[in-house]
């Protein structure tokens, strides 16, 4: 069974009720009544033209309005309203952070409003399942047999179940990634999966498959045997190429223990993944994170001790251009420090002009903002650590009405 056709039959009552700590709408239009007389705007405007003005509304906002009156209701459930909706650049992503170990329970976290909302997701039942996310849209894959996958609107709740991805069932390692197209609302799924060769360490089989959600099919792009290196579970695509980190098992001593492929989904080269599209990353990293941020590779990376690799001193951000690496920015200390006890891995995803980093020890969220090049601790979330191994993850998607699986 899939998703419910229409967005606004339960979202309106859903996050009515879990925005309810915001002031209502009714309470913020009394006050001013109070202090100004004359016409109510909302009067003499025709529809189109507040249609459009609701447009530019945070998502939050436009669920309240939708609970102010008959007229706004229709207005914010109107395919119309949708249409205007899609024509906005752009919704500041949000960050949605899972506080269980065990359950598919969290936050969603609006940096606008800077508010924290309880929203359930559809699909995904555990904390520890991939997840991917594009204009909108949020990929999912069981974290056993990697043979679940879901794609789904996370506002809206509509959902797909896909047909399982070709190539072998129980991989060692799968990386999961979606590219959404605003414009067509069409998107590409892949899946990269490693499994070493048995009795060999060094050599790992390696294979892409690929999901078009215009023929609704799979295809199995690329198989190859890499030696000395593995993929893991670490992949974006950017620009209708896909980017996967891959991690060195040892056998020779390579520069650094992570590296990076390249692999044009348009052209869809059968082979010679290392010795075409290598790139290596800018210095020794404990961990990488890859994003999409406005068609170009973002990573951001735990930089290692220069005597201990596996050591975490700092945190970077860069960005590729060709085969060069940027750097834009590096976490300043306090904010280091502010997160207490730091692992040597860690939680960060993007997209936008909004990087989010997150320790996987605790619920502390940080935000780095390109735009700005400012750094800062988002609202508190609501949840507290009960136990030591407690584990906090999450993942950041930009919320839409109107995009659809």
């Amino acid at each position: 069974m899939e998703g419910e056709p229409s967005w606004i039959s339960h979202c309106l009552d859903d996050m009515s009720r879990e925005i309810g700590e915001l002031d209502s709408y009714s309470e913020l239009s009394d006050e001013g009544n109070k202090e100004a007389g004359g016409v109510s705007v909302d009067l003499i405007l025709p529809d189109d033209l507040l249609e459009r003005i609701l447009a530019y509304l945070p998502i939050a906002s436009i669920f309240r309005a939708g609970c102010v009156c008959k007229r706004w209701h229709e207005i914010v459930s109107s395919e119309r309203f949708l249409w205007n909706f899609s024509q906005v650049i752009s919704q500041k992503p949000w960050y949605y952070m899972f506080t269980s170990s065990n359950e598919a329970f969290g936050y969603a976290y609006d940096p606008i409003l800077r508010k924290w909302y309880g929203i359930e997701l559809p699909c995904i039942r555990a904390p520890n399942w991939f997840v991917a996310s594009s204009c909108g849209l949020v990929c999912s894959m069981d974290n056993d047999s990697r043979s679940e996958l879901c794609v789904c609107n996370p506002i809206t709740k509509r959902w797909r179940m896909l047909e399982e991805p070709p190539g072998l069932r129980f991989s060692d390692y799968s990386a999961l990634a979606i590219s959404a197209k605003r414009m067509s609302l069409g998107y590409t799924i892949s899946v990269v999966k490693s499994k070493q060769v048995p009795g060999n360490f060094f050599q790992w089989d390696i294979s892409i498959h690929i999901y078009d959600s215009e023929t609704m099919r799979w295809m199995t792009s690329l198989t190859e045997v890499l030696t000395g290196w593995r993929a893991g579970d670490e992949s974006v695509i950017c620009d209708g190429v896909l980017y996967f980190l891959i991690y060195s098992t040892g056998g020779s001593a390579p520069e650094n223990r992570h590296g990076l492929v390249t692999y044009n989904l348009s052209t869809r080269s059968s082979h010679g993944l290392l010795v075409r599209s290598f790139v290596s990353v800018p210095c020794s990293l404990t961990c990488g994170r890859l994003m999409n941020l406005k068609e170009k590779l973002v990573m951001v990376g735990g930089i290692g001790k220069h005597d201990r690799p596996d050591i975490i001193k700092g945190i970077g951000i860069w960005v590729l251009t060709g085969k060069e690496w940027q750097e834009i920015a590096r976490m300043p200390h306090k904010f280091f420090q502010g997160f207490g006890e730091f692992d040597d891995v860690f939680a960060s995803s993007g997209t936008d002009d909004l990087i989010y980093i997150q320790s996987y020890g605790a619920p502390a969220l940080l935000i780095y903002d390109m735009n700005q090049k400012q750094w800062k601790w988002s609202q508190k979330c609501p949840v507290t650590k009960r136990f030591p191994l407690q584990l906090f993850t999450g993942f950041c998607f930009e919320p839409r009405l109107e995009i659809a699986p």
